[in-house]
């Protein structure tokens, strides 16, 4: 007799409509760009990863980057799914011109082709301005996004990445 009968109690068959997965158009946006943001994020760890003589901080990070955000690639792309939405297409570089950070095919090439410690220069600085990015579009999606999870995963990137600038601004000096 416990309340669990009444309509509305949260436990009724409409949970699915519930506010975990209400969402806006801006929650698509967010979540759907931030999948691409992130996965050119992963392939730029993965060319410094790839290369020789890289500074072993410069690794430690890139590594730290590939693993902190494909499980959040995956939650985005779920949501969208769940959501009845389009899910990323295409590479992640077919976005280098819509701002956000996003490095262009030239940029992606830069890093390809540097080594050593120009390499871990031009990651740090690119990685920045990538994190920057990520940043405001994390920031737009906390003050105009309806889905509670997707606000709190925006929250989550503003403040790992913020985190993450700093420690590559202090790296960048260490070069």
């Amino acid at each position: 007799m416990g309340g669990m009968d009444h309509p509305g109690s949260g436990m009724s068959s409409t949970a699915p409509a519930g506010s975990s997965s209400s969402h806006n158009p801006q929650d698509v946006s967010f979540a759907r760009g931030m999948a691409m943001h992130h996965q050119q994020a992963i392939e730029m760890a993965e060319i410094i990863l790839g290369k020789q003589g890289v500074n072993t901080k410069v690794r430690t990070l890139a590594t730290e980057i590939k693993g902190a955000q494909q499980p959040e690639i995956e939650q985005m792309t779920g949501w969208l799914k769940s959501w009845g939405e389009q899910t990323v297409t295409g590479s992640a570089s077919d976005m280098g011109s819509m701002g956000g950070g996003m490095m262009s095919q030239d940029d992606m090439d830069a890093l390809d082709s540097a080594s050593g410690t120009k390499a871990s220069a031009l990651f740090l600085t690119q990685m920045t301005a990538h994190h920057k990015g990520a940043i405001e579009m994390a920031r737009t999606e906390v003050a105009k996004g309806k889905n509670v999870d997707a606000v709190a995963l925006a929250k989550k990137i503003i403040a790992d990445q913020t985190t993450q600038i700093t420690q590559m601004q202090d790296l960048r000096t260490q070069l």
